[in-house]
C-alpha cells in the first residue's frame, strides 16, 4: 500500500472504515509503523508496547464514529492522541520511567546496504541520540517523539498535546540545538581528541 497516500484517499476510508473491515485494515497497515515507534520509544520493551499499540487501535475502531474529519492530518493527529493518553495512563498505573529500549527494537536504524562496520557505528551514534533525548525535559521529549518517530507536523503535535503550534516549534527548536550541543560534547568531542593522540 501507498503510504503517501493523499488526504482524498484517507477521507474515503475513513468513510468506508465504519462498516467495512477491509478500509480499516488499510488505516491500520498505513499508521501501525508510525505509532509503534513513537509507543516503542515512550514506553520501553516490546511487550508493554505491543500491548499499548493493540489497545490504540482497539479504541479508535470503538471511537470511529465520533472522528471528526478537519482536513489532511485530522486522523494521524486524532489517532496519535489516543495513543498518548494510553502511554500517559501507563506511566500513572506503573508509577515509573520507561525501561530503556533496546537498539535492536528502535526503527530505521539499519538498512540492508550498510556494512556490518558502519552499522556498529550508527548503532552506536543512535544509542548516545537515545540517551541524549533522556536528558531533555520531558515535554521536549515527547515533542521531538511525536516529530521524529511518530512522524507528525507541528500543528499535528500542538493539538495532541492542548499547546500552541508557536510553542510547539520553540520546543522543538530549543530542544534540537540541546539535542546537537550536547551530542558535540558528548560524542563528537571525544572522537577528534582521539585522533590526535599518538603513539609513541
Amino acid at each position: 500500500m501507498n503510504i503517501q497516500m493523499n488526504h482524498e484517499s484517507e477521507k474515503e476510508l475513513l468513510e468506508n472504515a465504519l462498516s467495512d473491515l477491509s478500509a480499516f485494515n488499510e488505516l491500520y497497515a498505513l499508521y501501525f509503523p508510525r505509532i509503534y515507534a513513537y509507543i516503542n520509544y515512550r514506553v520501553g520493551g516490546v511487550q508493554d508496547a505491543e500491548d499499548i499499540v493493540a489497545s490504540t487501535f482497539l479504541k479508535a475502531t470503538e471511537r470511529l464514529g465520533q472522528f471528526e474529519w478537519r482536513g489532511d492530518g485530522s486522523f494521524a493527529a486524532w489517532l496519535f492522541s489516543i495513543a498518548h493518553d494510553l502511554v500517559v495512563d501507563s506511566y500513572r498505573r506503573d508509577g515509573k520511567v520507561p525501561d530503556s529500549v533496546s537498539i535492536d527494537e528502535l526503527p530505521d536504524i539499519r538498512s540492508d546496504s550498510v556494512l556490518p562496520d558502519d552499522a556498529a557505528l550508527r548503532n552506536e551514534e543512535f544509542e548516545y541520540l537515545r540517551q541524549l533525548i533522556g536528558t531533555l525535559s520531558p515535554r521536549r521529549q515527547e515533542i521531538i517523539t511525536l516529530r521524529f518517530f511518530g512522524g507528525l507536523r507541528n500543528k499535528e503535535i500542538a493539538g495532541i498535546l492542548g499547546l500552541d503550534e508557536r510553542t510547539v516549534a520553540s520546543h522543538l527548536c530549543r530542544g534540537l540545538e540541546d539535542l546537537h550541543r550536547k551530542y558535540l560534547i558528548a560524542y563528537v568531542q571525544p572522537r577528534k581528541e582521539d585522533a590526535y593522540v599518538h603513539i609513541e
